[in-house]
């Protein structure tokens, strides 16, 4: 039994809309508009964004229309150039522009000037792209553009309310029929609750005027949590209540005791004795010997996809040898029951999304944000959590987006809520080691070691894992070089990708010519070499928003570097060490080897201590100071001179 095929059986939307695919005419005092009026310094403000929703049982249609004025040349360089962002199964179609220059002339958006990549990997996630740079923009002139937006499988539909530009008016149009519309369900985020008033037959709307830009700020909680947005969802036929029945039922049918699983957890389990010892063997076994066929999951075999007879039951998985991420996890519970251990499905809400708040009393708004799965087990008495389907992830820990979150563990009631644990500093590690040479005229060569545990090593081994051998060195040598410009990297090796247990290995041969910056007899480098070319973190002198951190973690460096031939330290002073409250600590020593020759430079920094990784703006100063201190000290010269 899939649990979230079985929500998704019940949650059915309507038809579909057929786009229009004409452009309005532009009033002459759209192009006459000299300043903007939502906020009057704006570079460009949007006069209308209006979308058309349609939902349909597996999939949903967003159809935009955005329509710009260019005040500056700041706001032509910021929205002359677009990316329509997607992922996943989702798709962008339909893309036109145009620019309406000050004296009414139109240039067309050609349909080869739009193109698609992918843009960036978030957790492991591509993101892709359509871009297209729209032409002739200039200040004074109007841009603007239409797009479908095809959402795979949405029975939950996220409106955002909010752009980077403001905007005069923001409309969103919803196309369902009289019976749809009264089983939809609405709800506001930071904003007040509004809903869809009737256009005209089958066409419902809801509007907002005169809203101001949204500008990011670095360590920002997600979207969610901070932009205005709707959410709107199908109310099913049935009491939203028995949402929490369909979980408990599905979740025992699918791990039902077999005599086929009683014997494969005695043969797995061996002579552990205590409960954590069998829940460790039983997690391994999992995830070393069932083949992962989820294509979303790291490690996953893409040839096994349609190969696999369907699982229905923790039975059948066992048997196949193979399974989804799904069937992974519910076998892992399957073996932890048939053992003697109280084994629960554990809904949890991604905290790269939203932070989950167990008041949210509507049964569909928790399936929305309680989309994650994990198994929790109860080891004497206290409840852990655990997902062998994750491939990357460490035993005894989750993904970062689901620690330190509610998870609400199924059962025959609707109210048992646990806080996932946070990991501490010292499970995230980036390990930084190098034994390199300084010639007198500031070349910086040798060789370098970095590694990667935890949270870490996750992230980068999913970043990786796609590429090929060559794009991988590629990636290394690009973010080398966006903090050392004329870096070289050779005998690259990058090592783990795909291995389970072990931390990921990144090693290279360095060589930076002019690292070191010669002046008269004297020359200057910075010994902490991993940090050179690095910004400071906050710059704005206040904040908005709170200040958020995905996970703790540390950072510690070791360096040996070789000084040149006829040159000694002068008067080297020692960096230190400043405290960081009691969320984390800092600390940097200098030292040099009795013979003079070797200067060895030891850093550490560790952050989220007491899991203390979100703060509120007001301790945005106190922050700052941290980071700022930090970067200064990482960023202390050392002076030699010439014998």
């Amino acid at each position: 039994m899939k649990l979230i095929l079985a929500m998704a059986c019940l949650l059915a939307g309507a038809p579909v809309w057929a786009a229009d695919n004409e452009w309005r005419s532009v009033d002459p005092s759209e192009l006459m508009l000299k300043t903007a009026k939502v906020e009057k310094d704006a570079d460009a403000e949007g006069i209308f964004w209006e979308v058309v929703v349609e939902p349909k049982s597996n999939h949903a249609t967003f159809s935009h229309y955005i329509r710009i004025k260019i005040f500056t040349e700041r706001g032509r360089d910021s929205q002359s150039k677009v990316d329509l962002t997607y992922f996943g199964n989702n798709k962008i179609e339909d893309v036109a522009g145009r620019t309406i220059r000050p004296d009414g002339a139109i240039v067309e958006l050609g349909k080869e000037a739009v193109f698609e990549h992918t843009i960036s990997k978030l957790g492991g996630l591509k993101v892709k792209a359509k871009s297209f740079a729209l032409p002739a923009v200039e200040p004074g002139a109007v841009i603007e553009y239409r797009w479908r937006e095809v959402r795979d499988n949405e029975f939950f539909l996220r409106l955002p309310l909010q752009r980077d530009i403001p905007i005069q008016s923001v409309k969103y149009f919803l196309k369902v029929d009289d019976n749809d519309y009264r089983h939809i369900a609405t709800k506001t985020f930071n904003a007040p609750d509004m809903g869809f008033v009737r256009e005209k037959k089958n066409l419902f709307s809801q509007s907002i005027q005169n809203v101001p830009a949204f500008h990011s700020e670095p360590n920002m909680p997600p979207d969610n949590e901070v932009r205005p947005w709707m959410l709107i969802y199908f109310m099913p036929d049935f009491a939203a209540s028995s949402v929490n029945k369909i979980l408990y039922d599905a979740f025992n049918s699918s791990t039902k005791a077999s005599d086929e699983l009683r014997k494969a957890a005695v043969s797995i389990v061996g002579g552990a004795a205590t409960a954590e010892q069998r829940i460790e063997k039983i997690f391994e076994f999992c995830r070393a010997r069932i083949k992962n066929t989820s294509k979303e999951s790291s490690g996953s075999s893409d040839s096994l996809r349609g190969k696999v007879k369907q699982n229905k039951t923790a039975s059948d998985t066992l048997r196949n040898g193979a399974g989804t991420g799904e069937d992974i996890n519910l076998l892992f519970a399957a073996l932890a029951i048939v053992e003697g251990v109280d084994a629960r499905l554990a809904m949890i809400a991604s905290r790269d999304e939203a932070f989950f708040k167990p008041a949210y009393a509507d049964a569909l708004l928790r399936v929305y944000f309680m989309h994650n799965r994990s198994i929790a087990v109860n080891i004497d008495g206290r409840w852990r959590f655990f997902d062998p389907a994750s491939s990357f992830v460490p035993y005894g820990m989750l993904l970062w987006q689901e620690e330190g979150q509610s998870a609400y563990l199924v059962s025959s009631s609707w109210e048992e809520f646990v806080t996932t644990p946070l990991s501490q500093p010292g499970k995230s590690v980036q390990k930084r080691t190098s034994n390199l040479s300084l010639s007198a005229d500031g070349t910086l060569e040798g060789d370098v070691t970095i590694e990667y545990t935890g949270h870490l090593a996750v992230e980068m081994k999913q970043f990786y894992e796609d590429d090929s051998p060559n794009q991988r060195e590629q990636s290394l040598r690009d973010r080398i070089k966006e903090r050392i410009s004329n870096a070289e990297l050779s005998t690259i090796r990058i090592e783990n990708v795909s291995d389970q247990l072990k931390p990921l290995i990144e090693s290279f041969h360095l060589r930076a010519a002019a690292y070191g910056q010669r002046t008269g007899k004297r020359l200057f480098f910075q010994p902490a070499v991993f940090q050179h070319g690095l910004s400071a973190r906050f710059t704005a002198s206040e904040r908005k928003y709170p200040i958020y951190f995905h996970y703790p973690w540390t950072e510690e460096d070791e360096i040996e570097i070789d000084l040149p031939r006829g040159f000694s330290l002068d008067h080297a002073e020692s960096i230190g060490s400043h405290p960081i409250a009691d969320f984390g600590k800092y600390s940097a020593n200098i030292g040099i080897t009795t013979d003079q020759r070797t200067l060895q430079y030891k850093r550490n920094f560790t952050f989220g201590l007491n899991g203390k990784i979100l703060f509120p703006a007001t301790a945005y100063e106190q922050l700052k100071h941290v980071f700022d201190t930090t970067h200064r000290l990482d960023n202390h010269l050392l002076a030699l001179k010439q014998e």
